[in-house]
């Protein structure tokens, strides 16, 4: 069994409990009631919308990954966790953090198809391609962390046995090993790398022409519409982004504290603040929500 590190106060842990479940609480309801509206209103069929229902899931997914367990830990005040669950935990963070970077890469591709080609974005954007880029955002992410998850596994574990994090983190487990560790290191900065800044570089080249096409409309209304409909993607793009490439793709002498609170922001504050962005800064979003509260 391995031990999460989590403050020594009682008072502390129960006030960081009680905060992890609201905010897991409002992170389901909030993303549900995305899906739900996805799913209820006709006015939202369309490719910005599946996409957006499907980071929504995601949402759900990595929050549920990583909150219930610490919540549990904090409020039984058992801290351990068994081996298999650690390793679980920290394939299925890595997995659908990378899917998540590759479906936000795709949806800067949407948005570079509706402003820069309009009258071709029906056409373009088809169901059959939607569906693609979906199963290609999971292929990619799945094929990009089997290989370090595997080799990561096979590393034995014969050190301390606690790990000063609220959830099983792989850069920090890897400490633990007795046996070196460079190769793996190497193998899983490099797949981060490709992650991160692959998608990363999709979505800059798109936001580039994307920018480039606004600045070319007529009218200031024009190009307030414009900017309006890629606004809430950017600041979440920004969000991700930012605090990922700080804690994966970094020396490894960064404080441990630093990297929990970036952490923090990845796994509970941007899934957290993902609905009301896309929720609150999207007009049709909003009539949607009216019209399925008149009912």
């Amino acid at each position: 069994f391995l031990l999460l590190g989590f403050p020594a106060l009682h008072y502390q842990e129960c006030l960081i409990a009680i905060t992890f479940l609201a905010s897991y609480l409002v992170i389901l309801a909030g993303n549900l009631l995305i899906i739900c509206l996805v799913l209820s209103e006709r006015d939202l069929y369309r490719p910005m919308y599946f996409f957006l229902c499907n980071l929504s899931s995601l949402e759900i997914f990595i929050a549920t990954s990583i909150i219930p367990k610490a919540v549990k830990s904090l409020l039984m005040g058992s801290k351990a966790i068994s081996y298999p669950a650690c390793m679980a935990q920290c394939y299925f963070y890595s997995l659908l953090g990378s899917i998540e970077f590759n479906l936000l890469a795709v949806m800067s591709y949407d948005r570079y198809v509706a402003i820069c080609y309009p009258l071709q974005y029906p056409m373009l954007m088809n169901s059959q391609l939607c569906l693609q880029l979906l199963l290609g955002s999971w292929t990619a992410g799945f094929l990009v962390t089997i290989i370090p998850t595997i080799l990561f596994a096979r590393l034995p574990f014969c050190n301390a046995n606690r790990i000063d994090h609220f959830f099983c983190d792989s850069v920090l487990l890897m400490k633990l090993s007795c046996a070196e560790t460079q190769t793996v290191e190497l193998i899983s900065f490099l797949a981060s790398s490709i992650v991160l800044f692959g998608s990363l570089g999709m979505t800059a080249v798109s936001y580039l022409y994307i920018v480039n096409t606004i600045l070319r409309l007529p009218s200031a209304s024009s190009r307030h519409k414009a900017f309006s409909t890629c606004s809430s993607h950017f600041t979440i793009v920004s969000l991700g982004y930012g605090s990922c490439i700080f804690m994966y793709v970094q020396p490894s002498s960064h404080p441990v504290f630093r990297n929990k609170a970036v952490a923090l922001l990845n796994t509970l504050v941007t899934p957290l603040m993902s609905p009301f962005i896309f929720s609150l800064r999207n007009q049709q979003m909003k009539d949607a929500l009216k019209v399925s509260l008149k009912r």
